[in-house]
């Protein structure tokens, strides 16, 4: 049994953490089985589900391996949105004991459900999700992601709790009580955005407040895509292990899938959601180690079962082993989407090609915000960089200079030149959410 599974928990073993080692062979034998009932649930109950099998002339009774899962039916966001509110629900409304809803861009919400074993089977993957990154019993979390009907503040504190850890439940907001909190309670642990995480060393600076000098020693960060030039620039001003954590609301909410201490990829929990990658054009279903966007399919959700989901994440799979021991399929981290592209010139750009881009460059800030014009019919695209106070405030000579390197790192990554404009620290607005990075005025 691999030391991995042993979880300081009373120093005793602590069970959430069996199925991550489970042998190949019997992790497929769980996920049939799944499988196979959730098909059944959805068929039954879900109206929207049956009339796209029947369409298919499918019955329940045509999966009988994992492989035949290619015969069903994509979902999409759009299908939530127009059965809003209750129209996937497969449990009457008085199994339901809790209801989320995405914060949404545009028009209605994303509603979701849960049963009484569907929130068991989320604090597990949460669970195992934290010990991967090596928390345990004696812990003290800060949970600053949102509460209320966000998926993440709740997600992340069932688990933690679970664990044995003590969770301080901060939610987002309040920066300097943040701060505050994270200093004189000890925390070792944070759970937020990376994007607010960066805000919080920038303040912690101004405040006075040495990250590198407290116990905090992780940091559980997801809600928004970011790169691995990121993660060095967070390890390297805070001087803590920065984990990767995926999820969505319409497949349970954070726990999904988790980085381990090797850092070789985001292990999927598919004892409880089914991983495919497929062609993004053609549906195709792609081979491990193709690029591709990400499918995921619940097994074991009872109150709102979503088959082969198209998540819209494009990464890549692996099966390879992972030095931490568990069997468990692993992700490359998410890096861009194939909806959050822009073409301009007939370039495609993906906001994280820009963050990679001003990493690169000495005297950039990671808070940029790009922003897209037409003039005259022709699309323009301008990038907004802050600009750290040594470099804002030298002399013209120095910006210009700096201008140039930014504008030369961009042109490198893109294969196009833009617009960069340089402004002040804190010029950018800041978000405890998901970072806002595109700017659209083109349809203005």
């Amino acid at each position: 049994m691999p030391t991995e599974q042993w979880n300081d928990i009373g120093g005793k073993f602590h069970p959430a953490s069996a199925p991550d080692y489970l042998p190949l062979e019997q992790l497929r034998q769980v996920q049939l089985q799944r499988l196979q009932a959730i098909v059944q649930r959805a068929y039954k109950y879900v109206p929207l589900t049956r009339s796209r099998m029947e369409q298919r002339d499918l019955t329940p009774a045509a999966i009988r391996s994992l492989e035949d899962i290619t015969q069903l039916p994509f979902t999409v966001k759009a299908d939530l949105r127009d059965t809003y509110p209750f129209g996937l629900f497969a449990s009457p409304m008085q199994e339901i004991v809790r209801l989320h809803a995405s914060s949404g861009t545009t028009g209605k919400p994303i509603v979701v459900a849960y049963t009484k074993e569907d929130i068991e089977v989320w604090t597990s993957v949460m669970v195992r999700s934290f010990a991967a990154c090596g928390l345990h019993q004696g812990d003290i979390v800060q949970n600053s992601y949102g509460y209320g009907l966000f998926t993440g503040g709740l997600g992340a504190h069932y688990g933690a709790e679970a664990l044995g850890a003590t969770v301080i439940p901060m939610s987002g907001g309040n920066t300097d009580r943040q701060i505050m909190i994270m200093k004189d309670f000890g925390v070792t642990a944070i759970c937020c955005t990376p994007s607010y995480f960066i805000h919080l060393i920038e303040r912690a600076g101004e405040l006075g407040v040495n990250l590198n000098q407290l116990p905090l020693r992780a940091g559980i960060f997801g809600a928004e895509p970011w790169s691995e030039s990121m993660r060095q620039y967070i390890q390297e001003n805070s001087n803590i292990t920065a984990y990767d954590i995926y999820g969505l609301s319409e497949i349970v909410g954070p726990g999904v899938a988790i980085e381990c201490s090797a850092h070789s990829g985001l292990h999927i929990f598919e004892d409880h959601f089914y991983p495919e990658i497929i062609d993004p054009q053609t549906g195709e279903v792609l081979p491990d180690g193709r690029e591709g966007e990400l499918v995921l399919t619940t097994l074991s959700k009872k109150a709102m079962p979503i088959l082969r989901y198209r998540t819209r994440d494009i990464t890549t799979l692996t099966r390879e082993t992972c030095a931490c021991g568990r069997t468990l399929c692993r992700f490359l981290r998410v890096g861009r989407r194939s909806d959050d592209m822009f073409i301009i010139r007939g370039i495609n750009v993906f906001p994280s090609q820009i963050e990679h881009a001003l990493l690169q460059v000495e005297g950039t800030l990671p808070h940029y915000l790009i922003v897209l014009t037409r003039e005259k019919g022709l699309d323009q695209m301008e990038v907004q960089v802050e600009v750290t106070p040594e470099f804002f405030s030298d002399t013209v000579s120095v910006l210009e200079s700096l201008h140039e390197r930014i504008t030369n790192a961009i042109e490198q990554v893109i294969g196009l030149r833009v617009n960069v404009r340089l402004v002040e620290p804190h010029t950018i607005q800041r978000s405890e959410g998901k970072a806002k990075r595109v700017v659209d005025q083109r349809k203005m």
